[in-house]
């Protein structure tokens, strides 16, 4: 065992480590669910990881020490990976005619997150509202982007402009897309003039899990992160190298092909991601053709160092049809984005771990041919550099520190050569230089092992608009003898005005000069409650949100571009995760929403309106059961109703509900070959999500997986 420790311990690179005796680390899962002995694990990457610790006796349960323990523990291997086709229930239940009446009990086990804390703490004990999708999500629901694995998480809103391809947002607790901050792997990702991030293009590729902290989290990560964050966390290759190449095609012209690796060879280790996707959708001029590269590669020439980078690519070219009411036979938009992102995880001694990360990221837009009369073809160019520090120091077994600070220098340019001239002289060439530089401070106080206090401050300088101070206090109490969870926070955050916002500014009298726009700025609070019943087989959580919005970005009816809007959000959150009996996992969550814009001032939306494109209230649904250890049956469904559509200074308009389902299955041939196949939208429901931008119809999908 103490071998093992060692081994493990040197190739994280986290040396000088003790392995706690009562704890043992075995697998990477989110949430609240264990997978089956037999299941493939894989591990993320050192710097801001999961784990899942499995304690070997009870008293380890009731007098946990997880403030010090830093990355230590043992993984155990598995041996191959869940894999099931479509086949009739008809057969597979005459094949497997006998079930366990009386599950066992599940491990008691205790989930591990970073994103809401920036080092590891146990998820029961979070002080913020978070979820958790895995890679044996995207596994049993063949996900294949991230934002459809954001569809099954309480507090969030997927909107998609039309078919796949086209612009997708994720509206966290009613806050606009560009309010989420998106970190891969702790490098914000947020991209674009609008400062958003369009999730149209991020596939799940070398993807280990997906961490959701709803609520201000500004503090922690800055601009972006007034409604909270997503941080995606890719693979860590560990032991010999595996490969998994995979090819389906379907509906719409559609064809997927795959390939992922992982491994550790000596000092080296790395994970990979390749993927293309040619598919050409519904509608006229709707094609949409992918290539995507991730890889995460790392050197530890010790035990206390691990030197590695991440790196990124993808290429996205897409016809743009425009809205059924006003459709454009040509137009086409070519993406191009690349990232390097070199990091350092240093820990020279148990209690005190340092974390760096330089990064650049570049993002290139073509739209030509553009059926804009006025703008014409156009292009644009995103570039930035940003440098992130963490100092992690367990100060006492109760006390730990993190500190750090934030440099970010972002350059955006928009070239439109033939825009016309015909209303005055329009400038060919726009764009915009934003610099930040920001420290932070957290101190996470334990006084007892059920209670947990977090108390946080940050300040962020701009060259545009000058100082933004934020803060946040959270608590977490857990009652052992319920095994109940109360948590609460309270917390401000900002979102920097965009590129766009500055750059399209309009000044109704261009001799005198607007003043700078501020940050929209937001303060939030939640409280919550969890309950774990049944030998945890069964848990149960619900929350109540607020959030109040001011300095929000608008315009007045002289159409001047000022800090002048307001608005409140707030709601419920609920989620029920269960596994009655053994290899059935069901999942089912709710949000009710009520966005409400405040002010009169911006003559966007009348005051009172429903803010657009925010469901009321949204109920998501699947059930995943594995018949004979062979074949993975998954169906999902969501539900939607109540949403309003902007109307551009007049009242809002109802747009209609909707609902999908959609079902999936593989099967295992043998160890190293399954098939799978899937039918989306499965009673070809007739909706948009977006008005006037028809999702797909009933598409069919299947392939092949190979592994070895």
């Amino acid at each position: 065992m103490r071998a093992a420790a060692n081994r493990f311990a040197s190739s994280l690179g986290t040396g000088g480590l003790k392995v706690k005796q009562k704890c043992s680390l075995f697998a990477v899962l989110g949430s609240a669910r264990v997978t089956r002995a037999g299941d493939r694990v894989s591990r993320s990457r050192i710097f801001l990881k999961t784990v899942l610790v499995k304690r070997q006796n009870q008293d380890a349960r009731s007098k946990p020490d997880w403030h010090c323990v830093r990355y230590s523990g043992i993984w155990n291997q598995a041996s191959s990976r869940i894999s099931t086709t479509l086949l009739a229930t008809a057969l597979t239940t005459s094949i497997c005619n006998a079930q366990n009446p009386s599950p066992t009990p599940i491990a008691e086990s205790e989930s591990i997150v970073i994103t809401a804390t920036r080092f590891d703490i146990p998820l029961d004990q979070s002080p913020a509202s978070v979820s958790v999708v895995t890679s044996q999500d995207f596994e049993q629901k063949q996900i294949e982007r991230v934002a459809d694995a954001l569809r099954e998480v309480p507090g969030l809103s997927v909107v998609q402009s039309g078919a796949p391809g086209q612009l997708t947002s994720v509206f966290t607790r009613g806050l606009r897309s560009e309010h989420t901050q998106v970190l891969l792997d702790g490098i914000p990702i947020n991209q674009g003039l609008a400062g958003q991030m369009n999730f149209a293009d991020l596939t799940i590729d070398d993807l280990d899990r997906i961490e959701v902290v709803r609520g201000p989290q500004s503090t922690l990560y800055g601009p972006r992160a007034l409604a909270g964050a997503i941080q995606i966390f890719t693979k860590r290759g560990e032991g010999d190298p595996t490969f998994v190449l995979s090819a389906e095609g379907g509906s719409y012209g559609t064809y997927r092909e795959a390939l992922e690796s992982e491994g550790k060879i000596g000092a080296f280790d790395y994970s990979l991601g390749l993927s293309r996707l040619d598919t050409d959708n519904a509608r006229p001029n709707n094609q949409y053709r992918l290539t995507n590269a991730i890889a995460d590669v790392a050197w530890s020439p010790g035990a206390t160092l691990r030197i590695g980078s991440l790196i990124t690519y993808s290429l996205a070219d897409t016809g743009n049809p425009n809205t059924i009411f006003d459709a454009k036979p040509l137009d086409n938009f070519l993406t191009e984005r690349w990232l390097i992102g070199p990091h350092i995880e240093w820990q020279p001694v148990e209690w005190w771990s340092h974390h760096l990360i330089v990064s650049y990221d570049h993002e290139r837009q073509l739209n030509d041919p553009n059926q804009d009369g006025f703008v014409g073809p156009t292009r644009a160019l995103f570039e930035r550099t940003q440098v992130d520090y963490q100092n992690d120091l367990c100060a006492t077994s109760w006390l730990t520190i993190t500190s750090g600070f934030f440099f970010s220098n972002v350059d955006t340019d928009q070239e439109r050569p033939f825009v016309s001239q015909d209303f005055g002289p329009q400038p060919r060439l726009i764009g915009d230089h934003t610099q930040e530089i920001g420290v932070f401070a957290e101190l996470t106080i334990k006084p007892t092992p059920e209670l947990i206090f977090v108390s946080g401050g940050r300040f962020d300088h701009f060259n545009q608009f000058g100082d933004v101070w934020t803060w946040r206090e959270a608590a977490s109490y857990l009652i052992r003898k319920t095994d109940t969870t109360l948590h609460a926070s309270v917390a401000t955050g900002f979102s920097p005005p965009t590129s766009q916002d500055k750059i399209f500014r309009f000044n109704p009298n261009p001799s005198e000069p607007l003043p700078p726009l501020g940050p929209e700025e937001g303060l939030g609070w939640d409280a919550g409650i969890e309950q774990r019943l049944w030998d945890k087989r069964v848990t149960i959580g619900a929350t109540y949100f607020h959030n109040d919005l001011s300095n929000l970005i608008g315009i007045t009816g002289l159409f001047e571009t000022f800090n002048i809007g307001s608005a409140i959000t707030q709601g419920i959150e609920t989620e029920l995760r269960a596994t009655p009996i053994d290899d059935l996992m069901l999942l089912a969550t709710y949000t009710y929403l009520d966005a409400e814009k405040t002010s009169s001032a911006d003559i966007n939306q009348p005051k009172g309106a429903q803010l657009p494109r925010r469901p009321r209230n949204e109920v998501y649904f699947s059930a995943s059961y594995l018949w004979c250890k062979k074949l993975r049956t998954t169906v999902e469904a969501k539900w939607v109703n109540a949403r309003e559509e902007q109307n551009f200074g007049g009242p809002n308009f109802d747009i209609e509900d909707y609902n999908f389902v959609n079902f999936a299955a593989e099967y295992e041939i043998n160890t190293h070959v399954s098939v799978f196949a899937r039918i989306d939208n499965l009673t070809n429901e007739h909706y948009a999500e977006v008005f006037g931008f028809p999702a797909l119809g009933r598409a069919a999908y299947g392939g092949v997986k190979l592994s070895f």
